[in-house]
């Protein structure tokens, strides 16, 4: 068990809590870069996806994780930092400037469609999102000149430091495009919670009314929130542009705002390893699906919906049995081997807990 003895505040904001949590995520890291040696195309290709959801994972991780504002209209700011890459692209910007402009275009764009929901919260908020995402389908239809409607649109190779990288021929070349990207957002999320923002996010999660007693902007503060988290996940869409090659304005329906949700809330809410966690299930759950009907049934059965019963059946399981879903079990897991053999019995039996601050609103 590690003790850690804090005399300086900063020690207590500090991005690694000892050499030896450095040592495991530098671990990581090094196989995260030594996979093209390690898996062969296919599941390089898999594991590109799931580094893809989880820059989305993060993108609504800022929101409703570390806001607690509820959002199921992310895949509109998906859409819209797809459509503004290629836009971008076509008109002649190079890649190092379009796309990181796609994600700076959504975040201002959706933070202006949403101000008019900063005061909602709860379910109301939520269905104000939702409406966003199902208005997304038919302004990219409308819009076709620009975003080329039902037909859709095709994105371009990556031009870069004169290499053409693009998926299916230079796979290993965009997977670390990817995971380049993906570390890059997740430092940038860290340090944003080390900072007096991303503790004001917390404190209007836990409590608006102790926020404002604070002195914490609340409208401000989800303002930013939204910025960020729109300025991210449109980061995000763009990667699935590149990744998926084509896309029209069925690519990004309110099932995969749903689906987001529904994928934080399985990696554990509150926590930046529960965007990875969760982008591991919803990346490999296709794959494990149709190995699990290739050796009961020889795949010739197909089943309509089958994934996202499975997927449904996964999150109702850990809301009920682990609300604070992977990362919460694991850190619990974690927390009884460094204590054993000196655990108590109801060390991990849930109470329950309310802020006498919420009877005001």
């Amino acid at each position: 068990m590690r003790i850690h003895f804090k005399t300086d505040y900063n020690q207590d904001i500090r991005i690694f809590e000892d050499r030896w949590t450095f040592g495991v995520y530098a671990s990581l890291l090094a196989l995260a870069f030594a996979m093209p040696w390690i898996a062969d195309a296919f599941y390089l290709g898999e594991l590109t996806n799931v580094l893809i959801w989880a820059v989305a994972g993060l993108g609504l991780m800022i929101l409703t994780g570390h806001t607690g504002q509820a959002s199921l209209g992310h895949a509109a700011f998906l859409a819209l930092g797809c459509y503004s890459y290629t836009l971008l692209i076509e008109a002649g910007l190079p890649f190092l400037l379009a796309f990181p402009l796609s994600g700076l275009i959504t975040g201002v764009v959706g933070t202006t469609i949403m101000l008019p929901a900063l005061r909602l919260r709860g379910i109301y908020l939520a269905i104000a999102t939702m409406a966003i995402s199902i208005l997304a389908d038919d302004i990219i239809v409308l819009t076709e000149p620009w975003t080329g409607g039902v037909s859709g649109k095709f994105v371009d190779p990556i031009a870069l430091f004169g290499l053409q990288i693009d998926r299916w021929g230079t796979p290993v070349a965009f997977y670390y495009l990817v995971l380049v990207v993906t570390v890059l957002v997740t430092l940038g999320y860290v340090n944003v919670l080390r900072a007096p923002l991303g503790r004001a996010f917390v404190a209007v999660r836990d409590s608006e009314v102790s926020a404002q007693a604070m002195g914490v902007n609340i409208v401000k503060t989800k303002m930013m929130s939204f910025a960020l988290s729109c300025a991210v996940t449109g980061l995000a869409g763009a990667l699935m542009g590149m990744f998926s090659g084509t896309f029209n304005n069925e690519t990004f329906s309110v099932i995969i705002s749903v689906q987001l949700l529904m994928m934080i809330v399985i990696g554990g809410l509150g926590s930046i390893h529960g965007a990875f966690f969760g982008a591991i299930v919803i990346g490999f759950l296709p794959q494990f699906l149709s190995i699990a009907k290739e050796w009961v049934g020889g795949g010739a059965v197909a089943i309509p919906g089958l994934e996202f019963g499975v997927f449904g059946m996964i999150l109702m399981a850990f809301i009920l049995f682990e609300p604070a879903g992977i990362f919460g079990r694991w850190l619990k897991i974690r927390t009884w081997l460094e204590l054993f053999p000196f655990y108590r019995k109801d060390m991990f039996k849930r109470k329950k807990s309310f802020l006498k601050t919420e009877r005001l609103q």
